[in-house]
């Protein structure tokens, strides 16, 4: 999509296509990409492009919890994958917007660097799948407890047994 694409404008309108066929089910996330811990919101690297073109995450939020997101002003396709996420844009009103499992939401890269993600749900997980253009380097992200609290900046969650895809796996998981 990235490479065949002429402008931002056509890698949006294609790429909600895709989210949205992407988040339709949500079995497409190996389960240890999925696990939140309470209280709290973490992301996953999903896989980022060599070419750093491109990243994909999984933002996950225990229930109440949230992300406040420091980007650089890169394009962003979110879907939610799982529960209800409520989302705050940069530039955009003071009140967040809810966005229910299977909706997806793009944004043009002059918006603006920061978003805040919080799950609308106070008991269950929520999770959002975010498609970045650029590389996830350049993402500060930090955990909002149930309360308000905003922790410290956090790498994301892989750890040696998580760690991203890469493409030759993506290519053998590839199914007509």
């Amino acid at each position: 999509m990235v490479e065949l694409a002429d402008s931002e404008r056509e890698i949006l309108l294609i790429g909600r296509d895709l989210m949205t066929r992407l988040v339709a089910s949500d079995d497409c996330l190996p389960a240890v990409f999925a696990e939140a811990l309470p209280g709290r919101g973490r992301q996953f690297q999903l896989y980022s492009d060599g070419e750093e073109r491109f990243a994909v995450v999984a933002s996950v939020l225990a229930g109440g919890a949230g992300l406040s997101l420091e980007q650089p002003g890169v394009w962003e396709i979110a879907g939610v994958l799982r529960g209800a996420v409520a989302r705050r844009l940069p530039g955009g009103a003071e009140d967040a917007h809810a966005l229910e499992k299977g909706a997806v939401e793009a944004r043009l890269s002059k918006t603006g660097p920061t978003t805040a993600l919080s799950n609308a749900l106070a008991e269950e997980v929520s999770i959002a799948i975010q498609v970045y253009g650029g590389p996830v380097a350049g993402v500060v992200c930090r955990s909002v407890a149930p309360d308000g609290a905003v922790g410290e900046a956090e790498p994301y969650a892989n750890g040696e047994a998580t760690p991203p895809y890469d493409i030759f796996t993506i290519q053998t998981e590839i199914k007509d």
